[in-house]
């Protein structure tokens, strides 16, 4: 057996998948800020989202190509940015799971901004059990 077909160690295993989970996280982000501009401002643009994202317009555009490879927005050059099917779904989702971890947090006494804040790593990383808890603990359920 070669050394590229043995098994990763544990801990590369482990990068592994924080790289493919935080590619998930910044897809959530962004479909998520292009849904809230467009409902907001009536569109999105690169511009838009590199302020909104904190990220340069380098950043933006080349995060929009893995976007759209993957099927969730469709780009034009200097036109706006839109959601494809997938990509509203995905919008929905996010946006329902930080709400509802903004709202658990402040049930237990968070302050709303902290919550806010807190929510933004907290969203992308609680489980679906965990989330069904959360959302039962606030009534959701």
């Amino acid at each position: 057996m070669g050394p590229l077909a043995q098994p990763l160690p544990p801990q590369a295993e482990h990068f592994r998948r924080l790289r493919h989970d935080h590619a998930g996280e910044i897809a959530q982000d962004y479909a998520e800020a292009i849904a809230d501009l467009s409902q907001s401002v009536g569109e999105a643009r690169v511009v838009d989202l590199a302020r909104r994202l904190g990220v340069t317009h380098v950043t933006v555009n080349r995060t929009l190509a893995r976007l759209q490879r993957a099927g969730f927005v469709n780009t034009r050059p200097y036109r706006a940015i839109f959601l494809t099917d997938a990509g509203r779904r995905l919008a929905e989702e996010s946006k329902r799971r930080h709400e509802t971890v903004v709202a658990f947090l402040q049930s237990l006494g968070v302050s709303k901004k902290a919550a806010l804040m807190d929510a933004e790593g907290i969203e992308h990383h609680v489980s679906p059990e965990t989330l069904a808890a959360f959302e039962r603990r606030i009534g959701r359920r």
